[in-house]
Order: structure tokens, then sequence, then C-alpha cells
């Protein structure tokens, strides 16, 4: 088995190495705590309240286990994941064989400046200090107004973002893909680069997962989130910064990584109808709840509008 993986060409096993890595962030194996059981005629010891850890404290140990559980984590897959794994592996390599000639169609019609400006711009979304300073003020502003959505946001994105980085830079030393610019635009791994996969793209869908899963109750932070990382994860393919696989790879790596940084440690307290209420999510005084309402017996659709005053 490994001589044949090892008979391959140099694209495909790292392409082989960078999909265990990104199907295995889309989903890590809870392990259950066990429950020791007493007999009922010894009586059981009181037990002493534990006080709670918080977020902060255990941040730099839960990026650790998050590096363990991901680079561990593709030999936890299992047939279920075929579902999301096939089409996703299907389209990165469709996208492999298709790179170069997709990069010569923005050749071909012309470095237009004004894409390249706006790509340039819109790109600057997924940089550090972006992404950083976002989860950051979510989190001040939560500390600030007792806001524990807000701050747990903050946290879990910043966590998403450092998890984000480490693995999309190792992934980056293995693969070592020159950019499009570069080598003629023939894009060959293991050919001194860093263009695989898109660092921008890892934190944009990072980032963006988590604060859509905080606030999935509000469809505008999801569509707005989400579709801020899209148009960032784009930008790196029209400003010519990376191949469009790169683009997916990343935007890929960064979705699995916050998913699982969210439900690896968010507080379900958090979503009790009293803090929804607290929070301003149960309903709002200036923008009503929409939603699809049918009628069988008429066979007609519409919206039905909840307002909160």
């Amino acid at each position: 088995m490994c001589r044949s993986i090892m008979r391959l060409p140099k694209a495909w096993r790292i392409a082989l190495f960078c999909f265990l890595i990104i199907f295995a962030t889309a989903r890590v194996p809870a392990q259950s705590p066990a429950v020791a059981t007493l007999p009922l005629a010894q009586p059981s010891p009181t037990p002493r309240a534990q006080p709670a850890t918080s977020q902060e404290h255990r941040f730099f140990a839960d990026i650790l286990r998050d590096q363990r559980a991901i680079w561990t984590s593709p030999f936890h897959l299992r047939r279920s994941d075929a579902k999301w794994l096939a089409p996703l592996g299907l389209s990165t390599a469709v996208l492999f064989a298709t790179d170069r000639r997709s990069t010569d169609e923005l050749v071909e019609h012309g470095n237009n400046q004004s894409r390249l400006r706006i790509s340039r711009d819109v790109s600057r979304g997924g940089e550090v200090y972006t992404t950083g300073g976002i989860a950051a003020a979510f989190y001040l502003i939560g500390r600030a107004g007792n806001n524990a959505r807000a701050r747990e946001t903050g946290l879990l994105g910043a966590e998403a973002l450092i998890d984000g980085g480490i693995v999309s830079t190792v992934l980056k030393f293995a693969s070592q893909r020159p950019r499009p610019g570069q080598d003629g635009g023939r894009g060959d791994f293991l050919d001194g680069g860093n263009s695989f996969p898109s660092g921008h793209a890892t934190s944009a869908w990072a980032l963006a997962t988590v604060v859509a899963n905080e606030y999935r109750h509000q469809r505008l932070v999801q569509l707005g989130a989400y579709g801020a990382a899209a148009a960032v994860s784009m930008s790196r393919y029209t400003g010519r910064n990376h191949f469009l696989s790169d683009v997916l790879v990343g935007s890929a790596l960064g979705y699995g990584i916050g998913r699982y940084v969210y439900h690896k440690n968010h507080d379900p307290a958090l979503d009790s109808s009293d803090n929804r209420k607290k929070f301003g999510e149960a309903g709002s005084k200036l923008i009503p709840l929409v939603s699809p309402r049918y009628n069988r017996a008429t066979r007609t659709y519409g919206l039905g509008l909840s307002w909160d005053f």
C-alpha cells in the first residue's frame, strides 16, 4: 500500500495528504466520559463543587487539543462522511486539472487594474489584522457589555483562527506550490512556493463559521458572515494570488475548523430562551421575524410577519 502511494505523482500525493486533513476537520468523534456506578447499599460521598474553568483559562490548552484532534481525525472517518467527502474530493480534483487553464483565462482578458484593485481591497478582509481584530472586538464588547454570546464568539473565533493558521502553514510548507504569477503559472507541487492552500480563505471561513453558528437564529448575520468569507475567497483568485483549487481547499479547511471549534466548546446554556431574549435574539423591535406560510386549502404561498413591540 505504501509503495503504491509513493508511485503516485507528486501532486496527487500532496492532494491525498491535504484531503485527509480537510475531511477530518469537519467531524472529530466526541468521547463520552465513563460513568462509574456504586452499589445501592453503600452511601455515595457528597461531591464537592468544583469551580468551572473559564474559556479564557483553558484557551491555549484547547488549541493543543484541537491540533491533536485535527491531525489524528483522518483515522476516524466513517462511511457516512462519503456524502460530503466525494463531492469535495471530485471538485478539488477537477480544479487541480483545470487550474492552469482557469488562471490563463484571467491573463487572456488582461490584467484589468480595476479588478486587481478591488480584489486586493476585498482580500484584506482575510488578513490576520482584520479577522483577529473582528474576533477581539466581539470579545471586548462582550466583556464590557456582559454579553456572554459576544464574548464566546470572540474567544472561539480567535481559537479557530489560530487553529486554521497552524494547519494552513503546515500544508503550505508540505505542498510548496508556487503562486499563479510564478513559475509560468504551472502550479506544480513541491516546487518551492506557498500558494496551497489559501490562508486568507481559511481565516475568513473559520471566523465566519463561528459567527454564523453563534448567531444562527439571525439570518442576516449568517448571510453576512458567509457572504463576506466567499467574497474574500474569490478575491484571492480574481486578484491572481491563488489558484481556484487553493481557494476551495482553504475555504473547506476554514469551514471545517470553525465548525469543529464551535461544536466542541459552545456553551449550550446560551441557547436558552431567557438568554436569547437577553441578547436580543428572540425578536427585534426594528426587524420583524419573517417565516414562510403555505395554505393547503387554497394552495397558496405567503410570508408571515412576527413583530415584537
